[in-house]
């Protein structure tokens, strides 16, 4: 038996560890008041779990007194019971001071339990009840829907935080008896619903909380209606706060109280999902110091704290006076922007010496044929561009810039034949390229800048150079850069990485790939972009090489491929992947130098002859690579592998084989209908 159980069985499962520390009168079952802070109304409870046989403490009013009989005295003591230092310090000082005799059998002397430090109290009146409220509900008056709307909550944020106006709530108090509360114009009642609690608000009364729960579950209002991922995460202080954040279009979640201490398994789960997790709290003293007190105890999960323009008075303290005063949702963004620009000022100041200055241009040095990268594919996914040297890259994705950076269609700008969406809104476009000096990305600019027909650099138009970087710092100031310049231009259009390669050690380190890849796609969710990564060699067929190429091929939305045709003055844009359909479908576009333009021009399509040889050339090949470790398949295993291969979807798979049927690529086998082999063209 470990010494753990040792203690549990020689104190009465922990009751008596409970009934040493807690030098006041109470009995397991009924609320008291706990003696180690400022609490105002009972709201301790020593039960017996059920599930575990042992004695624990629940504390309504402050979770972090919550727990077991170790738990406690950690909390007395200032220990961490996760901390495994900590929590044989636990055992000894309980062995000592109960004179267990586990450790020291010599040293029985007691010890007195010090002094714990006073917290504060919660302003908000509160009672809390184990047994359950019997509420009956009502429909919203006029004057309730008028109270919550001056906060910017409707009826319909109502509803979807499954809050009821109240008309009476009975239950049994604290000394047993029945009560009712019925409600009144000038005390009205509302409910905070979720299937094992039920939290009762009364804004204008002196007991302004009561709740009821079944459970010994974390209470997290706002938690069942944030979406799957986004950019930032609010934890405030209350439902109402929650509820005017949502209203204008902040995700938000809030804790029994301000003082309650945030689990750090859901904030550690949440900041999988969001970029951000910011703590506004009250901007009372309580409020203000409890959420210092949280940002440096949740550090490792990079929590940020927010702090709004107010006095910090009853009725000018959180973040609904901030919106009932008249602050807007750009008010709020805007202090989350000077928020980022601090978090972000180092990387800032790094990444300053690396940006172009237009008006300053550098020396220029000999002439350097450049590649770059353009955006282009869905938002929240990936587009892979790829290609060998000198095809004309470069220029393919100067025109598809400057087709990003255009504010109306009115603008006619030649996109080599690509559709690609206006920037009404001057979102953000951000262009680093890995590769290229100053002077050469300068150039590059510049090149962009002439067929967009603009003679200044846009705002919203960024380009660094980051050959000068670590790639471990290349990573880390795209990830700054891009949060930021999100905020600051309300979104962004279109992010170009022009070399991705170039931001691992090696474009055959699997591990590396899995995880740069998997990051970019992780962001382009997040920030509702495309990213477009360009890789800098020639794909094998239809498939592109090395992990890095794997990687891209599996995640990418859509894969480009630049490439001379037999006529070496014209440059071909092939399909490799597409997101639905065939990629060999697609037409083959053509774009070549135009000496009367100065630029690249689009030169149409291809024949459809070409395209259908390119075609049937392309499955050829596929199905010679399938089929050269085995002789004969099924349809399923044949249609999985075309899947796996092309990375293209079942339906497109199962096209291919009726297409490489109809031209003898593959074949039934004669002897047996079920399996498909080689044909007999091949």
């Amino acid at each position: 038996m470990g010494i753990k159980q040792q203690i549990l069985s020689r104190t009465n499962q922990g009751l008596d560890v409970f009934k040493f520390y807690l030098k006041v009168d109470w009995v397991v079952g009924r609320n008291f008041r706990n003696p180690f802070y400022d609490d105002k109304r009972p709201s301790c409870n020593v039960y017996k779990d059920k599930h575990s046989g042992v004695y624990k403490m629940k504390d309504f009013g402050n979770e972090s007194y919550s727990g077991d009989c170790f738990a406690l005295v950690g909390n007395i003591f200032s220990l961490d019971c996760r901390n495994k230092t900590h929590f044989m310090e636990i055992m000894k000082i309980i062995d000592r001071d109960l004179r267990l005799g586990l450790f020291d059998k010599t040293d029985l002397t007691p010890r007195k339990p010090q002094e714990p430090k006073l917290l504060a109290s919660n302003e908000k009146e509160e009672e809390t009840h184990r047994s359950t409220l019997s509420l009956v509900e009502q429909p919203f008056s006029l004057e309730e829907i008028k109270f919550w709307k001056q906060y910017g909550i409707s009826l319909s944020t109502l509803q979807t935080f499954r809050v009821v106006s109240v008309k009476t709530c009975s239950g049994i108090n604290r000394q047993n008896k029945p009560y009712e509360l019925k409600s009144h114009p000038n005390e009205p009642m509302y409910a905070y619903k979720r299937h094992d609690h039920v939290k009762i608000y009364r804004p204008f009364s002196t007991l302004r909380f009561l709740q009821s729960s079944n459970s010994d579950s974390v209470y997290c209002f706002g938690l069942e209606q944030l979406p799957h991922k986004g950019d930032m995460l609010f934890i405030t202080g209350g439902e109402k706060d929650v509820m005017t954040l949502h209203a204008h279009g902040f995700n938000a979640i809030c804790f029994n109280s301000e003082t309650s201490l945030v689990p750090e398994e859901l904030v550690e789960s949440l900041s999988r999902r969001f970029r951000h997790i910011v703590l506004l709290f009250d901007m009372d003293k309580t409020g203000v110091e409890a959420s210092k007190r949280e940002q440096e105890r949740l550090s490792a999960f990079s929590v940020l704290r927010l702090e709004l323009p107010l006095s910090g008075e009853k009725s000018e303290k959180d973040v609904s006076d901030y919106f009932r005063s008249g602050a807007k949702r750009d008010d709020l963004k805007f202090l989350v922007l000077q928020l980022l620009e601090t978090v972000y000022r180092e990387t800032l100041l790094m990444m300053k010496s690396c940006e172009i200055d237009y008006q300053n241009p550098p020396t220029m040095p000999e002439n350097i044929i450049s590649v770059n990268g353009v955006p282009l594919g869905s938002t929240g996914n990936l587009l892979c561009i790829t290609g060998g040297e000198g095809t004309g890259k470069s220029n393919f994705v100067s025109a598809l810039i400057a087709g990003s950076i255009r504010e109306t269609k009115s603008v006619n700008i030649d996109t080599l034949g690509l559709d690609v969406s206006c920037n009404e809104s001057n979102k953000a476009v951000i262009l680093y390229d890995t590769e290229q000096s100053e002077a050469q990305l300068f150039k590059n600019v510049s090149n962009t800048l002439r067929r967009a027909s603009m003679d200044e650099m846009p705002a919203n138009f960024k380009a660094f150079y980051l050959a000068t970087m670590s790639r471990k710092e290349r990573l880390q100031s795209i990830r700054d850069s891009m949060d930021l310049y999100y905020h600051r231009f309300g979104g962004i259009q279109l992010i170009v990485i022009d070399g991705i390669a170039d931001l691992i050690r090696s474009a055959n380190d699997e591990t590396e790939s899995i995880a740069l890849v998997d990051e970019l796609y992780r962001l382009a969710a997040i920030y509702q972009t495309c990213i477009i990564g360009v890789l800098h060699f020639v794909p094998n067929g239809i498939k592109l090489r090395g992990h890095i190429g794997s990687e891209m091929q599996r995640k990418s939305a859509g894969i480009l491929s630049i490439e001379k045709d037999d006529d070496p003055a014209v440059s071909v844009v092939k399909a490799l992947k597409v997101r639905d359909g065939s990629p060999l479908d697609v037409p083959i576009l053509q774009f070549s130098w135009d000496k009367t333009y100065g630029m690249h021009r689009f030169r149409g399509e291809k024949p459809k002859e070409d395209k259908e040889k390119r075609k049937e050339n392309e499955l050829t090949s596929v199905a010679k690579q399938i089929f050269s470790g085995t002789r004969f398949l099924t349809y399923n295993e044949l249609s999985k592998e075309i899947e796996d291969f092309m990375a293209v979807s079942e339906r497109t798979a199962k096209n291919y084989i009726r297409y490489m049927r109809e031209k003898g690529i593959v074949t039934k086998d004669p002897s047996n209908s079920t399996y498909y082999i080689i044909g007999i063209n091949l």
